[in-house]
């Protein structure tokens, strides 16, 4: 095997340094080569046929924001009815020792509610961040496409007719959630795939469900008609690790499946024309984004309920962030997270020791944003 000639600089587009390391050729002449580039902002690795770009202002973005749900979890945890040091919050999570009379409230009633808000959290935001990019549209959300309203019905068809514990209302939310994202696919995209169509149909879809929730609702005990009203705001109340569990899991797997899903993500939002020049087959591209963004929304909803606006601002929040029309996807996921974390702590010592629940914070703030989007798309006559 020998060895090949020393690392060297080269010239790359726009005047980029790009060092070249042609490493050792084997006996077939392939050459494990690994080359990096940087332009502005963006840096381009290369080894053999594998590449990547790496944005260095959203890895930035990114690690503040993990910064941010760590404080914001560490916070969650010292605070209600009775404090706790942040010393013997810190020792319990990181084992080198706590007060034993605080291990029972962190461990069973707020660590896995608040870590049920990160997933949560996550979820909404990178399930917003893969809609919006899709169909080119800020709008386009779980909340405005009919997936939040899907699984709220779910959940109320199986308190009105059913009944049952928690968890199988949770399962009934996921199967609504579901069903709708059938639905929508099915209206939306049989005849052509305009975003507009995908978010009037999802408007006119969360209309219907929302009606049938209405109506359903008067069908249901005072007991379950208290708990949906609850759960229909979003609410983390009572979440525990029979929670956070199943969801981990869930996103675990959704995850890479969503990141893979993405990659086409850069080619779609060129026009359906040129992705297809480029090679990418457009109806499965958008069926399997569509479809990995729905099972986000789906499976948050069913934890935590339709926890309002956290999907649609996420995303924007994150664009802003990070500078580019196009967020990446880990950004708006940790924005979400951020969002749903301190939401949830407002929501429970903004009026303490009275409880709201977290969607009703995040509705405060997101409802004067849904109608900043629309007041500004229409005075400029196009998307937000």
């Amino acid at each position: 095997m020998s060895r090949g000639p020393a690392a060297r600089p080269t010239a790359a587009p726009g005047g980029a340094a790009v060092a070249v390391d042609h490493g050792d050729t084997g006996h077939d002449g392939t050459s494990g080569a690994v080359a990096v580039a940087r332009a502005g902002r963006v840096v381009a690795l290369r080894a053999g046929p594998l590449s990547t770009r790496i944005d260095t202002r959203s890895v930035a973005v990114s690690l503040v924001l993990a910064a941010l749900v760590v404080a914001g979890l560490c916070w969650s945890v010292t605070v209600g009815d009775s404090s706790i040091p942040l010393s013997d919050v810190l020792g319990e999570l990181f084992g080198w020792g706590g007060n034993p009379d605080s291990d029972f409230v962190i461990w069973h009633l707020r660590l896995p509610r608040i870590l049920t808000g990160v997933l949560v959290g996550a979820a909404f935001g990178l399930s917003g961040q893969v809609f919006q990019r899709l169909v080119h549209n800020p709008l386009a959300s779980p909340d405005i496409l009919g997936v939040s309203s899907g699984a709220a019905a779910g959940a109320v068809l199986h308190l009105a007719f059913i009944g049952g514990s928690s968890r199988a209302v949770t399962v009934s939310a996921l199967v609504g959630a579901a069903l709708t994202v059938a639905l929508v696919n099915l209206l939306a995209f049989g005849r052509g795939r305009s975003s507009y169509r995908i978010v009037l149909v999802g408007i006119g879809l969360s209309a219907m469900l929302n009606a049938a929730v209405a109506h359903l609702s008067t069908r249901i005990t005072l007991n379950d008609a208290q708990r949906a009203t609850v759960w229909l705001t979003g609410s983390l109340s009572g979440r525990d690790w029979s929670y956070v569990r199943p969801l981990a899991v869930v996103l675990a797997v959704l995850l890479p499946l969503t990141m893979i899903a993405a990659r086409q993500l850069r080619a779609l939002e060129l026009g359906d024309d040129a992705a297809q020049g480029l090679g990418v087959e457009i109806g499965r591209a958008k069926l399997l984004l569509s479809l990995t963004g729905a099972a986000l929304a789906a499976v948050a909803t069913a934890a935590a309920g339709p926890v309002g606006f956290v999907a649609l601002v996420s995303p924007q929040i994150a664009r802003r962030l990070v500078g580019t029309r196009a967020a990446g996807l880990v950004p708006a996921a940790l924005v979400g997270s951020v969002v749903v974390v301190f939401a949830d702590l407002l929501a429970r010592r903004l009026f303490a020791p009275t409880e709201l629940p977290v969607g009703a914070v995040t509705a405060i703030v997101g409802a004067p944003y849904l109608l900043w989007l629309l007041a500004r798309a229409n005075r400029i006559g196009s998307n937000p």
